[in-house]
């Protein structure tokens, strides 16, 4: 029991943080390429990591799990960043909620896929009446989208998923952060060539949100935020603990209220009470 709190809560710190991750990377799209967003993100938290694993005299991997480690690396250190980057030059990081609140459906059918997970069937229920609440929340809230972006968003959705349920299975034997750690140094080699390769040419054009956007994803979503996410995902069960993601937006949307002074209505508050409804449905159930 206290293994299954454990992960909950930890699992819960992990979507706080991750609840910036999109308007920060929003506002850092708009000084640089998501390209270079996407690279220069990933060397800097693969940097840190390879710090860590020094530091603490991690062991490295067995050859066996490097292809669980590329999976990773491909799903949430390449794969998301990039393809949400691109997306958002397309539709805005409200519209883009409307698929983050599929996330959690997503990471739980690769729990059973990759974890063999067997959640029962009232989980199911709970968990798409939670991504329903919050794709219809978004889509009420949100502006017109686009074609283009709504397919990368699909695309980054999906690997996402896999790279969090493929992260959570390996951090059993592994530990969480050295499952990020491992799966950033593992793709320091291509993202550092990619980020020289598309080094802003004028950086007088690049203001300081910028700047402060890329130092968020850099350290918190592309890093910290996965040590307690995967913990999480490892100790309370990856399809449970994943339906934590449906809080996400709402924990993205307090924030603007308290930080920037925009306005909360209630419907917000409404449909989030609802949601944690359905997050206690699939926890009971899970």
């Amino acid at each position: 029991m206290k293994t299954m709190t454990a992960g909950w809560g930890s699992g819960l710190l992990g979507v706080v943080i991750f609840s910036g991750s999109l308007p920060a990377t929003r506002v850092a799209v708009a000084g640089f390429s998501p390209l270079f967003l996407t690279s220069a993100r990933a060397v800097i938290a693969a940097l840190l990591g390879l710090v860590l694993l020094w530091t603490l005299r991690q062991k490295r991997p067995s050859g066996g799990d490097l292809g669980s480690l590329a999976v990773v690396a491909l799903g949430v250190v390449v794969g998301f960043p990039l393809l949400t980057a691109l997306a958002l030059q397309h539709i805005t990081a409200a519209h883009s909620i409307i698929f983050v609140g599929l996330l959690p459906l997503c990471t739980a059918i690769f729990g059973v896929l990759r974890a063999g997970e067997r959640p029962k069937p009232a989980f199911w229920l709970f968990s798409a009446a939670g991504s329903l609440l919050v794709a219809g929340f978004a889509l009420a809230e949100s502006g017109p989208g686009s074609l283009t972006g709504d397919l990368l968003m699909i695309a980054a959705i999906l690997l996402c998923g896999l790279g969090y349920a493929e992260g959570a299975r390996l951090s059993r034997r592994l530990g969480g952060w050295q499952v990020i750690s491992w799966a950033l140094v593992l793709s320091l080699p291509i993202m550092a060539v990619m980020a020289l390769a598309t080094l802003p040419t004028d950086w007088s054009g690049v203001e300081t949100p910028a700047w402060v956007a890329l130092a968020y994803v850099s350290v918190f979503s592309m890093l910290v935020g996965f040590v307690f996410w995967y913990r999480g995902l490892a100790l309370g069960g990856i399809a449970g603990v994943g339906q934590l993601q449906l809080l996400q937006p709402f924990f993205g949307l307090a924030l603007a209220g308290l930080l920037l002074g925009e306005p909360v209505a209630w419907t917000m508050i409404a449909v989030t009470g609802l949601i944690v409804l359905c997050v206690a449905g699939a926890k009971r159930f899970a």
